[in-house]
């Protein structure tokens, strides 16, 4: 009698309340996706990944072929530092000159690779007339530097017709010459690839002869 006396009667709850409860459970949990479509979209997130990829690299590989392998004309000109070692001029009434010095060819090279160039000549010229010439021996500029090559040169008025200005030249106290070379090469990428480049050097060289020294060189 004790014992039915301590149990406690709880309320009984109606059955459908019991089953939208049950609803509300598994609305909470999420809606169950079958297997397939998992792997579907994580197909689809794959693909979506790998053409990001993709597009990513190819950005990669086009600038690095624009800006890299991108074969630029290297930059050929005579340099300032020139000694002269005979140095003969005659008067405005008697004009002539013969001299012999020795100065710098400098190849600049600003591609991402080496320059390699073949042997050439350099004309030394007055008022386009050719009276001297040198070699310029095969050499290879380094990637984005400058190779210096030292020549010796020797020129004179004996093949000079005698209608140029050279007395008037003379007179002022000063000796123009011209000087032109083609470097014909090619500049090597990552040691395979190899894109032929041709140069051309054309400056002005002014020689003060009073001073015996170059007055200026437009290149």
């Amino acid at each position: 009698m004790v014992d039915q006396a301590n149990k406690q009667v709880y309320p009984s709850v109606p059955a459908d309340r019991q089953f939208r409860r049950s609803e509300e459970n598994i609305e909470d949990s999420g809606p169950l996706i079958p297997d397939h479509v998992l792997k579907r979209k994580k197909r689809i997130k794959l693909a979506i990944y790998i053409s990001a990829f993709v597009v990513f690299e190819i950005m990669i590989i086009t600038v690095f072929a624009v800006v890299v392998m991108k074969a630029r004309t290297p930059k050929v000109r005579l340099g300032t530092d020139v000694t002269f070692q005979n140095f003969e001029t005659g008067t405005q009434a008697r004009p002539s000159f013969d001299l012999s010095f020795t100065a710098q060819v400098r190849v600049k090279n600003t591609n991402f690779g080496p320059y390699k160039f073949d042997s050439t000549n350099a004309t030394f010229m007055y008022q386009g007339v050719a009276v001297g010439q040198v070699t310029i021996p095969k050499h290879t500029a380094g990637m984005r530097s400058t190779k210096k090559v030292t020549v010796t040169v020797h020129v004179n008025s004996n093949a000079l017709p005698s209608t140029t200005k050279l007395g008037s030249e003379l007179g002022a106290g000063v000796l123009t010459l011209n000087s032109h070379a083609k470097l014909k090469g090619k500049v090597v990428f990552m040691l395979v690839m190899k894109k032929k480049k041709s140069a051309e050097m054309n400056c002005t060289m002014t020689v003060d002869s009073s001073t015996k020294a170059v007055k200026s060189m437009i290149c």
